[in-house]
């Protein structure tokens, strides 16, 4: 009877707590991380050039402004709603806590698809940037998926390993590559461009000479990963004040830029000739951002630049790495994924298992792509792309609408609070809802397809967040965000 009961006793004894992520990141090694994720360089490379030749010309600028400005508004009710989450999950955490279970499952699901498409599609860019660099000196021609393989594989080694030192690598790529788009700029607005500095960029005539709506899509692309700072909250020295912080710093940095990186290549080109010049680059006749690095920088600056821009993709690749590693874990931790995605390795405190399957679906995804002989830039990055915008714009949106009723439910006293917490949020969620109409209505720009392969691809994250409705009902209440009570929140 005695061994009965204490079998009874072991059966009920709680289990031991599951170890956590740990770190010490600091508000500037969120920051990299999550700028890094944004890759700066490879958008003024590349969306850049596309906002211009396929948007307003010279009115490009203000595109990325406005992009800007939605997101920043966005992050007002994001950060207001971060003392109340207590675990790290970003989008999952926020959109269950304001909407439920079920929501929130969906959007795990449209994150870990959206975080995989375009770290994948990033491969695809890396591949190409690297056979064009190899060839620029000389070298041979190799398969794209050659290089990409090799970075997977280095990928996989630092993110295997404590958080710490991705940020490292993240911070010297980050400083590296925005330097060198700094020199550029400053010596472009010091020499002036081939029509001198005329500020055509910011008046009505500019702005309305094409279709602002395509630039500012292309602009919401090159922001892709900045919400991602909520990620790291189990690594984050004092996550309550670190991630508001680092979430403010991440958008208006990026934002500025984009939008000045995108003014000097106008005045580089000239406002009169900017769309012909972008036009050429999306033709292959040209490189925009490289030609203009030689014009203004000189030629070793210029190849320093090209060199850089692998680092940028490269380091893009290892911050998405360790978003959807972390994901993984989060949701394996909930009981949406295996448990074994939720282990802890016990001498780098990092989601190494995690890591480790990701490292295995990226290889596993880029090895498919090559065998269907795709194009690194057109059939790789961009259907991945495509893929990844359509889902962050679904999280973003989803995020702002629950955090509007959440919000609804507290108690709001005060102009600065109502702010905050009610205009704020309203307001991100009509932004987000005309930039979704955007993504939607010009999406074969992103993805460089046909409008049915276009569709299926965009019909992805839609699938995801569905899906993930009918496995609310076999999951129990381990989905529920862990919050805070509102009355202890600052």
């Amino acid at each position: 009877m005695s061994q009965n009961t204490a079998t009874v006793a072991k059966a009920r004894a709680p289990e031991p707590p599951a170890q956590n992520l740990s770190g010490r990141l600091g508000t500037a090694g969120i920051v990299f991380m999550v700028i890094a994720a944004a890759a700066p360089l490879t958008v003024i490379g590349g969306n850049v050039p596309l906002a211009i030749g396929l948007g307003n010309g010279a009115g490009a600028p203000v595109g990325f402004i406005i992009a800007g400005v939605v997101l920043l508004v966005f992050a007002v009710g994001f950060v207001t709603m971060t003392p109340y989450v207590k675990e790290a999950g970003a989008f999952f955490a926020y959109v269950t806590l304001g909407l439920g279970k079920r929501v929130g499952v969906g959007t795990a699901l449209v994150a870990l698809v959206s975080y995989t498409a375009i770290q994948v599609g990033i491969y695809g860019y890396f591949g190409w940037a690297v056979n064009d660099l190899v060839t620029h000196y000389g070298g041979p021609t190799l398969p794209w998926w050659l290089y990409a393989i090799v970075a997977i594989g280095i990928v996989s080694f630092v993110g295997y390993r404590h958080i710490d030192l991705s940020a490292k690598v993240l911070g010297v790529a980050l400083v590296l590559e925005i330097t060198i788009v700094v020199i550029m700029d400053i010596s472009i607005f010091v020499h002036g461009g081939a029509d001198g500095i005329s500020g055509t960029s910011f008046t009505p005539a500019a702005i309305g000479s094409g279709p602002i709506g395509v630039a500012i899509l292309f602009a919401l692309t090159g922001f892709i990963g900045f919400e991602a700072t909520a990620v790291f909250r189990d690594e984050a020295r004092n996550p309550q004040k670190t991630i508001p912080r680092a979430t403010y710093l991440a958008v208006i940095i990026i934002g500025l830029f984009y939008a000045i990186s995108c003014w000097a290549l106008v005045e580089a080109a000239g406002p009169s000739h900017a769309v012909a010049v972008a036009q050429k680059t999306l033709s292959g006749g040209a490189n925009m951002m490289l030609d203009t690095a030689n014009a203004y920088i000189g030629i070793v600056l210029r190849d320093v630049m090209q060199v850089l821009l692998v680092s940028s993709l490269f380091a893009c690749v290892l911050s998405f790495h360790n978003v959807v590693a972390r994901y993984q874990f989060v949701l394996a931790r909930k009981h949406l994924l295996p448990q074994a995605l939720g282990r802890v390795h016990p001498k780098n405190h990092s989601p190494a298992t995690s890591s480790v399957v990701q490292t295995i679906t990226a290889f596993v995804l880029v090895m498919i792509f090559a065998l269907f002989g795709l194009d690194p830039l057109v059939g790789v990055f961009g259907s991945m792309a495509g893929v990844s915008t359509v889902g962050m714009v679904i999280l973003m949106l989803l995020t702002s609408i629950a955090v509007l009723v959440f919000f609804v439910r507290q108690p709001a006293t005060g102009a600065p609070r109502i702010w905050r917490t009610r205009i704020a949020p309203a307001l991100s969620v009509l932004g987000l809802a005309g930039s979704f109409w955007l993504v939607v209505s010009n999406f074969t720009l992103v993805t460089g397809g046909s409008v049915g392969v276009s569709i299926v691809l965009g019909l992805i994250p839609v699938v995801a967040l569905i899906a993930g409705l009918f496995i609310r009902s076999r999951v129990g209440d381990n989905t529920a965000a862990a919050a805070i009570s509102p009355n202890s929140a600052p």
